[in-house]
């Protein structure tokens, strides 16, 4: 059941980071990148329902448990999807890296929580079909629902900070602040606004120069300024207004 979600959680993301990276157009100027947003807390709901409903099955099960047969072949099946799980995980993580993109990034916890869920699995069967504790299923099912819930909590705020325009980390602004006074003519700078959508960046900011000079001047200094900017954080969308 987890696996087919996984599935159709990952086709989700396939098509909402494939519409995320379409360009604007006339009625989304600023692009489409909040679709992966958008995905992710699709995804987190329902990492959320599947917690809920393990919970719920945990609980029948600790009130009437069963015993469980053939795990010899459920240890098999859960140490296949562990290897092509980690797989999986490697390579998002480096994407998401380098992307930054919160589907992608969602996507990745939760296949990571599946690594430790797998694992949880594998230690249910042994206990329950080769040592006869029953109970070891769904008291490791709570455990799993509790990682589970966990996941569903980091996609949501993540989610949550793309939809709700938060700024970028204080580490990105920092770097962006040094790399626009950088410019020997660029005196100060104020009112800098980030934030992101989808793949891309937003990063606006009033530069200040001096006011003797003529416009072409000051706007060919904003376009060197925004290079910089660009050349640090490629993709960006980068708007200075000059003081």
């Amino acid at each position: 059941l987890d696996s087919v979600m996984d599935l159709s959680l990952s086709v989700m993301n396939f098509f909402a980071i494939r519409h995320a990276q379409t360009p604007a157009d006339k009625e989304h100027r600023f692009g489409h990148g909040k679709a992966e947003a958008l995905a992710a807390l699709v995804q987190g709901a329902m990492l959320s329902l599947a917690a809920v409903f393990l919970v719920y099955e945990a609980v029948l099960a600790i009130i009437d448990p069963q015993p469980i047969s053939h795990s010899d072949v459920g240890v098999a099946v859960m140490l296949v999807s562990i290897v092509l799980t980690f797989g999986l995980v490697l390579v998002q993580r480096r994407v998401a890296k380098s992307t930054k993109s919160v589907a992608i990034s969602a996507d990745s916890a939760h296949y990571t929580g599946d690594i430790l869920i797998n694992l949880g699995v594998i230690m249910a069967l042994v206990l329950s079909g080769q040592f006869g504790m029953p109970y070891a299923d769904p008291v490791l099912g709570i455990i799993v629902a509790i990682i589970l819930a966990r996941s569903a909590w980091s996609i949501f705020t993540s989610a949550a900070d793309q939809l709700m325009d938060r700024e970028l980390n204080d580490e990105d602004r920092e770097q962006i602040k040094q790399i626009l006074l950088s410019h020997p003519q660029v005196r100060g700078i104020h009112d800098l606004r980030t934030r992101r959508s989808g793949l891309s960046s937003f990063i606006q900011c009033h530069i200040e120069l001096d006011g003797q000079m003529s416009l072409s001047m000051a706007h060919g200094i904003s376009d060197a300024a925004e290079a910089m900017v660009v050349a640090k954080f490629p993709g960006a969308e980068v708007l200075l207004h000059q003081d």
